[in-house]
């Protein structure tokens, strides 16, 4: 395998969300998390009624504002929200965040308005969609085509695993085939794809981990499919049914990753990413009150900051151990 140069992005040894929103944008650009109002499949009896096992009730939308308040209002409480973190010289703009459930599990003639709105916004730069691969008909990625004509549209994916014996014990609820036939459909329209990975999935091993990253990177390199990638610590939660899992006396297949051990996981799979991949999250972002474990993940500042002092020890990047001829 040819070693890939070094490279730095802005001073970081990875091609940060950060880095790319102030090429694309000329500063720094926050994440407003919105809401739809859509379900899921896997919620409303289509495929199933308990969700993901590791999917909380508010369906990874535990920071989005009401879904019963129009969307310009949620912008408006969203900015509010955050106005805190902001530097003194203020935000370049902001993404609206469709994040939780599955904001493509509806009608059109319902959806389009609602994501209209937030295109039509002059404070929003882009917008991401978070949905599944099963729930993107035709008639919805051509209007995220035509939503794509007026601000940038960046459809997420929670794929989780290429292992699909993992993805049923989880719940996930389709086959890859469906991922890859919605990734070639997404981008043959011009859209942006990013794709959730969790790492540390009950009895997958490194090299389970390994063998998804690199199918994405060699996926990427196949169709042009992958922009993004979001690198997701398993975090076990209260009141899911992986939680329950967890507290039980069937621990047996979770491997409990101490902070070190993950981050020299995740700088490794890293390695093995194109360079031109905008890699969107290290570790996980779950509300405190609902983490059970590792309690370690609760600290974001000092995992970031451990992350920094690794990537500098192992003197190593992005695309390291990137094929392109993969």
């Amino acid at each position: 395998m040819m070693q890939e140069e070094k490279r730095l992005w802005n001073g970081k040894p990875y091609h940060s969300l950060d880095y790319e929103m102030k090429q694309r944008f000329g500063g720094k650009v926050y994440r407003l998390s919105l809401q739809t109002g859509c379900t899921c499949p896997n919620r409303d009896g289509r495929l199933g009624k308990r969700g993901c096992i590791f999917c909380s009730e508010g369906g990874s939308g535990d920071f989005a504002e009401s879904s019963a308040l129009p969307v310009g209002e949620q912008i408006r409480l969203a900015k509010a929200r955050i106005a805190g973190k902001l530097p003194k010289a203020g935000a370049a703009g902001y993404i609206a965040y469709f994040q939780s459930f599955t904001n493509t599990y509806g009608p059109v003639s319902r959806l389009e308005p609602l994501f209209a709105a937030a295109a039509e916004h002059p404070e929003i730069l882009a917008l991401s969609i978070a949905t599944r691969p099963d729930c993107l008909p035709e008639e919805m990625v051509d209007m995220l085509a035509r939503l794509h004509q007026k601000k940038p549209v960046t459809i997420e994916l929670g794929l989780q695993t290429i292992h699909e014996e993992t993805a049923k014990f989880i719940r996930r609820g389709y086959g890859l085939p469906v991922f890859t036939d919605a990734v070639k459909r997404l981008k043959a329209a011009g859209l942006e794809v990013v794709v959730h990975v969790i790492l540390g999935l009950p009895g997958e091993t490194e090299d389970m981990m390994e063998e998804t990253v690199s199918w994405l990177a060699s996926f990427q390199t196949a169709y042009g499919g992958i922009d993004g990638i979001k690198l997701q610590l398993l975090q076990i939660l209260k009141d899911t049914d992986l939680g329950r899992l967890y507290l039980s006396e069937e621990k047996t297949s979770f491997t409990d990753y101490g902070m070190e051990a993950y981050v020299d996981l995740v700088i490794s799979l890293i390695e093995l990413l194109p360079p031109e991949m905008t890699v969107h999250r290290l570790t996980g972002d779950a509300p405190k009150r609902l983490l059970i474990a590792p309690a370690w993940s609760g600290d974001k500042k000092r995992v970031l900051n451990l992350f920094a002092r690794r990537f500098q020890e192992r003197d190593t990047w992005q695309g390291r151990r990137f094929c392109s001829g993969s």
